[in-house]
């Protein structure tokens, strides 16, 4: 099944580019318009078949982006293999996401516009707050560095093409990190702490 949609300047997305697209990763409006709108038009079929592998459709029209999530079994329904796979985080990406995530908060509850973008030293600065007195300066830069090309990798933060230095956050964190996980933020990053208080010493 084809299914082709018009797009911008005479192009068409098929049914099978659309679902490939989220095969691969999230889908953004910004990224690529004609796909977008593709997906807005056959959404009821791509949610169709992709209920028939075990999937589901997250669709954030607002915040412009789409992404497959397992779906969870029904009572009785047998569990199929997983397609998505869950990626174990380590606490020094995790601690980003959670800075990162208030960080989006905050710039929405103040109006701060869509987009937030924060450079490499911005984040930097973030991160020391939280982190044990005595801390080794260059160790937390080279572990930074790690961090934030593990959270790009992940698709939640995004370089700036005229600068290797700024980053824009992806507000389709807002949708892996909910209001509800904020709701424990202190105390998660209490525990964060004493990790890394206990992990060679004070050192990150």
């Amino acid at each position: 099944m084809t299914l082709p949609t018009p797009g911008p300047s005479g192009h068409s997305h098929s049914l099978s580019q659309v679902l490939v697209s989220l095969m691969k990763g999230v889908v953004y409006q910004e990224s690529d318009p004609g796909l977008w709108q593709a997906l807005l038009h056959l959404q009821g079929h791509v949610r169709d078949h992709v209920t028939t592998l075990g999937l589901q459709l997250m669709l954030d029209e607002a915040e412009g982006y789409a992404y497959l999530r397992q779906r969870p079994a029904a009572e009785g329904e047998p569990e199929l293999p997983r397609l998505v796979p869950r990626r174990q985080l380590s606490y020094g990406v995790s601690l980003l996401l959670a800075l990162l995530r208030k960080k989006l908060a905050e710039a929405d509850s103040t109006g701060g516009g869509s987009r937030l973008v924060l450079r490499r030293d911005d984040i930097l600065d973030m991160v020391r707050l939280f982190l044990p007195d005595g801390t080794n300066e260059a160790r937390l830069v080279d572990r930074l560095d790690a961090d934030i090309a593990r959270v790009v990798e992940l698709g939640f933060l995004r370089r700036l093409r005229d600068s290797d230095e700024a980053f824009e956050v992806r507000r389709i964190l807002k949708a892996f990190v909910d209001a509800q996980w904020l709701g424990t933020f202190e105390q998660k990053l209490a525990d964060y702490r004493a990790h890394l208080a206990e992990e060679g010493g004070g050192t990150a």
